[in-house]
């Protein structure tokens, strides 16, 4: 299908280079540029224009960060953006330009921004009650908590509401540790689940984890069919936990605890059969079997509601966040009511968790997924961006793996392609110059050289086609 639209110049080309254009864009105009070397791709048509703008500029927001927020929070391309509004699957900025958000707030937007049926649930519940502790009763959350659990496989029935994934992981490895009376728990190198002390432990990537005493915790070989030693060979990598638990701990585990696909570590999905592998040989040690599904839980992933089915398991305990409340600060963490009840040895309690204005909104969010058939969505624009993105892989040789399912797909970036060298520098300026097309993407994987793509699920094949016409425009400029 053809989608590209005639070039017009603005400017001579001896006075400004195509950068200082593209930075011209007005919103009318703003994928109509003439660049004398290629047709600039049209952002699909939205019928929604933002109210004008008026509070601080771009630069007064980053000065009182730089005064007032930790030194630690770091933001995204050379000119940060100032996002100030959004609707579905895009973002606006101050000055009213549109951008397809492949990003998707880190795989957390799932319905799309500020979808109605969410924004009304929350609205209406906090005009009625913003806040009351769970030790009074509340129908907000007693409803979200039966639907979640109806979308469980087996006995897992109980739930226990967190406010991130972070904390969410930290109590499901606490509830594995109360539960088998054990201490050693085995995670994967090139994991990340969160960034509190436990879950620091678990996670596996230098750039995550700070010099603080992170004990209990082996990591296995990461079963990476891209960059790991057995390829595609599930069977291989399990075998390697069968060593970490002979070799390196008394025998007996308190869990496991892995993403069915790997996020922050770059849009790796675990090879065919090591899931089953594996959880056999840690209850075998007497361990539980942890899911996190903070990112490709609720549909992302099209084929399956969750991650891990992909690999036909069933946990032990589930962990999630992100998706789950389209932005609102909820997590949870869902097991059997035999492992629950170890909870009830002393007392536990998180004052936030189950907050009846986030727990409608993510009983809203589930009706949405079901109602506008999201997952089914993911998994057909999913299938069709990854083949579109596998062609452009074909063209380029800076391409060096395209993976993922439905709508979490990642592609990593080489300089040379049999010894993946990774592309870190080209990464940075190809994100930065999508960013001036309008196309927001997320950067992953443990050397920075990969883009995460995980938008909102309600994504369309038109704006999949802008994705990779941009990509593939921005690279042909190289």
């Amino acid at each position: 299908m053809q989608r590209f639209v005639p070039v017009r110049r603005l400017l001579s080309e001896t006075k400004y280079s195509l950068r200082r254009q593209q930075r011209c864009f007005s919103q009318v105009a703003q994928n109509e540029v003439d660049n004398n070397d290629g047709f600039l791709p049209k952002m699909p048509s939205f019928d929604y224009s933002p109210p004008p703008y008026t509070g601080p500029s771009a630069d007064d927001i980053l000065s009182k960060r730089k005064e007032y927020l930790s030194p630690a929070m770091f933001t995204l391309y050379s000119k940060p953006l100032n996002i100030v509004d959004g609707r579905m699957q895009y973002l606006f900025d101050d000055k009213g330009r549109r951008y397809v958000d492949a990003f998707g707030g880190i795989a957390t937007v799932c319905c799309g921004h500020c979808h109605p049926d969410v924004v009304e649930a929350i609205v209406n519940q906090t005009k009625r009650l913003q806040h009351s502790t769970i030790l009074y009763l509340n129908h907000a959350i007693a409803d979200f908590a039966e639907a979640l659990a109806n979308k469980l496989p087996g006995n897992l029935k109980v739930v226990f509401f967190t406010n991130s994934g972070t904390e969410a992981n930290e109590l499901a490895m606490m509830i594995a540790r109360l539960y088998t009376g054990c201490h050693d728990m085995i995670s994967l190198r090139n994991a990340y689940h969160g960034n509190a002390s436990g879950t620091m432990g678990a996670t596996a990537q230098s750039i995550w984890k700070f010099n603080v005493i992170q004990s209990g915790v082996h990591h296995a070989v990461n079963p990476d069919p891209y960059r790991g030693v057995f390829g595609s060979d599930g069977d291989k990598y399990a075998r390697d936990v069968q060593d970490l638990i002979q070799f390196g701990t008394s025998g007996n585990i308190a869990g496991f605890i892995s993403e069915a696909i790997q996020g922050v570590g770059g849009i790796i999905e675990l090879a065919p059969g090591y899931l089953p592998a594996v959880y056999s040989t840690i209850r075998k040690a007497g361990g539980l079997c942890i899911a996190d599904e903070v990112q490709a839980g609720f549909g992302r992933t099209g084929s399956h509601f969750w991650g891990f089915e992909n690999q036909g398991v069933v946990p032990d305990i589930v962990t999630m966040a992100k998706g789950i409340g389209n932005g609102i600060p909820l997590g949870a963490v869902v097991t059997t009511p035999e492992i629950a009840a170890v909870l009830t040895r002393r007392s536990y309690f998180n004052t936030f968790g189950g907050n009846p204005v986030c727990t409608a909104a993510g009983l809203a969010v589930l009706k949405v997924i079901e109602k506008e058939k999201l997952q089914e969505n993911a998994f057909v624009v999913g299938t069709y961006l990854k083949e579109r993105l596998t062609a452009l892989k074909d063209k380029y040789d800076l391409i060096g793996d395209v993976r993922g399912r439905g709508l979490m797909l990642g592609v990593e970036l080489v300089t040379d392609q049999k010894l993946k060298t990774p592309a870190k520098l080209e990464t940075l300026h190809i994100m930065d110059q999508l960013n001036e097309t309008g196309v927001l993407v997320g950067k992953g994987g443990i050397y920075g050289n990969v883009f995460r793509i995980t938008p909102p699920l309600c994504f369309t094949k038109e704006d999949a086609d802008f994705l990779v016409d941009a990509m593939d425009y921005t690279m042909a400029k190289m």
